[in-house]
């Protein structure tokens, strides 16, 4: 039985929602933070500091805890310049750089490292279904991000811990992520497929992706995982969907990806490009999906 856990990333989107899962089951979080003023001490909910950059942490954070969850990393949603594409980078490896260097140094009692990745490394494709035995890599700057995020959580193993590595879709909530960007501009009567409205969108409703990494914890499974809903669904329908429940029409033609290019600049991959990924691994293990399809999952965020 999981008594605590030490999340990284604890207080943003997929780690609010992971922190109340744990509560409610009855686990404890420690949790690691870069903000002084993000710190709480309560009974089964404390912080404590770390700072990546100048390898400074809390070793206090690791007592009484036997698993860690690690979801840290700066957001892609930001443009890509080249000083924001280190930070992306930076903001994965080197947390976890400084986690497995801190673990080498200090007496505890992890025996489960579970770490975020992405879809992203799957190769852009309009036809074929990914599963976690695939292993052929994109060639964006957001698959390199990966394979370098995968390779570091990789080392915890030499340490004789099991690793989990959760590939995430699209993350769906209703205050924060994609959801509300593509709910924008259809809400103010201007929303439209993008680029050819083909691409695939292998999204995830916020409590399904917390779910599984308790599911994860629970089990102490090991290996890759894609964390995504069974059913993906094109741009063109995910918009169209939107739009219904929103009562919005939609009436203008297909947004040019040359436009979405000029506007986002190599960024752009991440609304005209999507991977076609399955869920079959995590479904044959026994995760139940609370929001199998996209209506019920808008249905609950709109």
């Amino acid at each position: 039985m999981i008594k605590k856990v030490l999340i990284t990333g604890a207080t943003g989107l997929i780690g609010s929602e992971l922190v109340r899962q744990c509560h409610s089951e009855g686990i404890a979080v420690n949790y690691l933070t870069t903000s002084k003023e993000k710190i709480e001490n309560t009974e089964n909910y404390k912080g404590f500091y770390w700072n990546p950059p100048k390898k400074e942490i809390d070793i206090d954070a690791f007592e009484g805890v036997t698993s860690i969850i690690n979801l840290v990393g700066a957001s892609i949603s930001e443009r890509w310049t080249k000083k924001h594409k280190k930070i992306i980078l930076d903001s994965r490896v080197e947390t976890l750089d400084l986690l497995h260097e801190t673990l080498q140094k200090i007496d505890h009692n992890i025996v489960h490292f579970i770490s975020a990745s992405g879809v992203s490394i799957y190769p852009n494709s309009k036809t074929k279904l990914y599963t976690e035995e695939d292993t052929e890599v994109d060639d964006t700057f957001l698959a390199e991000v990966v394979l370098a995020w995968e390779a570091a959580a990789a080392k915890f193993k030499t340490m004789g811990m099991e690793v989990t590595k959760v590939r995430t879709g699209v993350v769906l909530a209703k205050e924060e992520g994609a959801l509300p960007k593509l709910v924008k501009p259809i809400k103010y009567g201007v929303g439209a497929p993008l680029g050819s409205g083909d691409q695939w969108l292998s999204w995830i409703h916020i409590e399904d992706i917390a779910g599984i990494y308790l599911f994860l914890l629970k089990n102490q499974l090991e290996g890759k995982y894609n964390a995504v809903a069974p059913n993906p669904v094109q741009n063109r329908k995910m918009t169209k969907m939107i739009a219904s429940y929103l009562d919005s029409p939609l009436w203008l033609p297909n947004i040019p990806a040359l436009a979405i290019k000029l506007l986002l600049g190599e960024m752009s991959i991440l609304v005209l490009e999507g991977q076609l990924v399955s869920s079959h691994k995590i479904e044959e293990l026994g995760y139940l999906f609370k929001y199998y399809n996209l209506e019920n999952a808008l249905q609950d965020l709109l």
